[in-house]
């Protein structure tokens, strides 16, 4: 399919196995004479987790603001869940937005609202589901990170593993089929970091969640990378991934505002490219 030839794409293009959910086209932005990206192309597929590194200031987080409308480029074509979000105003990315989670660094929880309210603020104001509904569904993804006990509790009162994993639950709240991660692990000890990454091997492998996430810690990176969750006995389980599995996440390394790498972690761990080499070292 020609995709600059329509607006939109039909649901089941959009949602099919092997289906592309966000589509950069020969992407370019600048902010006046600073170049942050350059006629970058990629393309996230349905169900797999695209990992971006870089130096500070490559335009990691850029990509994220560009999938999300906060920014429009100066050139290409932006794909995201079958609309070309380079064309909408404002009011038409709202129903984008609906389908995208987002976790910002740090959490960014509210300080004054609990839990609760934390995780079930979109629903509680901008839905006109049931409050028990909405409470339902809070408890449910509260419980899929592990944190029910701690749903009345302020955000001060959590560790700050805690605070990234009730960020993760928020974001994930009205089911959205598409995350994105800006720096979730930044600032966390090794441990608590592989919590964080846990939640994300579980969101994509049993939620079916496409992910994109942005960070420089290449521990996580590849922790996320080659590892896979499984069910058993209705508890998830945290697995080595086999080579092909862990090909479905996809890793691309910008520079320069050029996509200097794309590849999955194995391609990565073997480039003999010697700024790769670097980076890695």
């Amino acid at each position: 399919m020609d995709q600059t030839s329509s607006s939109t794409w039909t649901l089941e293009e959009a949602l099919g196995p092997g289906a592309p959910v966000v589509v950069f086209d020969k992407v370019s932005l600048a902010f006046d004479d600073l170049i942050v990206l350059r006629e970058v192309s990629f393309t996230l597929i349905n169900g797999h987790t695209k990992i971006i590194l870089g130096a500070s200031g490559a335009g990691k987080s850029t990509i994220l603001k560009l999938v999300l409308g906060l920014l429009r480029p100066d050139a290409g074509v932006i794909w995201v869940n079958g609309e070309r979000v380079d064309l909408l105003n404002e009011h038409e990315m709202m129903a984008v937005r609906a389908d995208l989670g987002m976790v910002f660094q740090e959490g960014a929880l509210f300080d004054s609202l609990t839990v609760r309210e934390n995780v079930g603020y979109k629903l509680y104001e901008e839905s006109d589901r049931p409050l028990d509904e909405v409470d339902r569904r809070v408890e449910e993804v509260l419980g899929f990170v592990g944190l029910s006990e701690h749903i009345e509790k302020m955000p001060s009162a959590l560790s700050g593993g805690q605070r990234r994993r009730v960020a993760i639950a928020r974001a994930m709240t009205s089911k959205p089929r598409i995350l994105l991660y800006d720096e979730p692990t930044t600032g966390l000890d090794p441990i608590t970091a592989l919590t964080i990454d846990a939640e994300i091997i579980k969101l994509r492998d049993l939620e079916g969640v496409s992910s994109m996430l942005v960070t420089h810690q290449l521990r996580d990176a590849f922790h996320v990378a080659e590892h896979t969750a499984v069910r058993e006995n209705g508890h998830p389980r945290i697995l080595s991934a086999s080579r092909d599995k862990s090909a479905e996440t996809e890793f691309m390394m910008l520079r320069d505002g050029d996509v200097a790498f794309e590849g999955n972690a194995h391609e990565l761990r073997v480039s003999r490219d010697p700024y790769i080499q670097s980076f890695l070292s």
